[in-house]
């Protein structure tokens, strides 16, 4: 296993992390997704630590907070010995109180989180989403006030715009409050969009980035076909909110395939290795509903792409560029062809 620092910060990640997202103790809210009991959570979460895993993912919306119960007793003996991210900003219950990211309920969360995972601080929160019905000004206050009460060590945002982040970490230098150290985003091969404004804006910042959902909610493992696509037991089926193209990422699969085979590889470790080489990610966050899968993504921790597949790989998902973004690349492409005197 390979290790990175979080963004500025002295805190040392595994490259690979496990997501806890379909943990569960009954909660079938989204059958496709919450479906792993107690008694294989502890297997995974056994696998990832095995592997060398220190960085463990999970959120107060995931099963209604089940996933929070059962990562926080799997991991009760090795606390010392990991990092805890979980999240807040999603419903997690009836009242129009319990969602959001208001001071109210930022306090109220941290305290339901600690207790669900049984520890007595966090070593990352992280802000879920984006509140637009909260000004900026009270969720970054909030969230100074629980770094400094001694509840989390970190701060992370996860799904913002560009803008509202550059503004956070304007308004956090400006008064003294806990900065952000790093960004949960999804980015995978068949969803590039990161690459316009929010990796430049991090990097910018010196921020990290983990990400979710390398695999396109299962997608790029290989295994959908178009008649299984709409199968009730693949995880697709219930997290169908990726907007890509289906047809064009059968097309990448089968650009894939050959890769992976000349590797004696799958599919999954090709689009998680690629990922791994991008130098904006700090880690990848794994998530797994049974011990194979698991297995079969850890074996990417020995998969090395050579410079050919990985263009490959990037001419077969090109980023189509969008307003200003075009208009800076002629720009600058105009720039430089006048400086050589073209």
């Amino acid at each position: 296993m390979r290790y990175a620092t979080l963004g500025n910060t002295g805190l040392i990640v595994s490259r690979l992390a496990f997501g806890a997202m379909t943990f569960t103790q009954g909660n079938r809210d989204n059958g496709a997704i919450f479906k792993v009991g107690e008694e294989v959570a502890d297997q995974l979460v056994g696998q990832a630590l095995d592997a060398g895993i220190n960085f463990f993912d999970t959120a107060d919306g995931y099963a209604g907070g089940e996933s929070e119960i059962l990562l926080g007793k799997a991991l009760a003996s090795r606390r010392k010995d990991v990092v805890i991210a979980t999240k807040a900003g999603f419903r997690s219950g009836p009242s129009p109180t319990q969602s959001g990211l208001s001071r109210r309920h930022i306090l109220w969360s941290v305290d339901q989180s600690l207790k669900r995972l049984g520890t007595d601080w966090l070593d990352i929160y992280i802000a879920h989403r984006e509140d637009p019905f909260t000004p900026l000004e009270e969720t970054l206050e909030a969230l100074d006030a629980v770094v400094r009460s001694g509840k989390v060590r970190y701060l992370g945002f996860s799904n913002w715009s560009a803008w509202k982040v550059a503004a956070a970490m304007e308004i956090q230098k400006a008064n003294g409050l806990a900065p952000f150290t790093h960004g949960q985003m999804y980015y995978s091969l068949l969803g590039r969009d990161v690459e316009r404004d929010i990796i430049p804006m991090m990097q910018r910042y010196g921020l990290g980035m983990t990400i979710w959902s390398p695999l396109a909610a299962g997608f790029l493992s290989g295994k959908y076909t178009r008649e299984t696509l709409s199968d009730p037991e693949n995880r697709l089926s219930g997290f169908d909110l990726l907007p890509f193209d289906k047809e064009q990422g059968f097309a990448l699969v089968e650009q894939m395939r050959p890769i992976a085979q000349a590797h004696g590889a799958s599919v999954a470790q090709v689009a998680i290795a690629w990922l791994l080489t991008r130098n904006a990610v700090t880690s990848v966050i794994l998530g797994a509903s049974k011990p194979h899968q698991l297995e079969d993504n850890l074996g990417v921790a020995t998969l090395t792409l050579t410079a050919e597949e990985l263009k490959t790989l990037d001419d077969a998902t090109p980023l189509p560029l969008v307003y200003p973004n075009w208009f800076a690349e002629k720009m600058a492409d105009q720039d430089t062809r006048k400086a050589l005197g073209r």
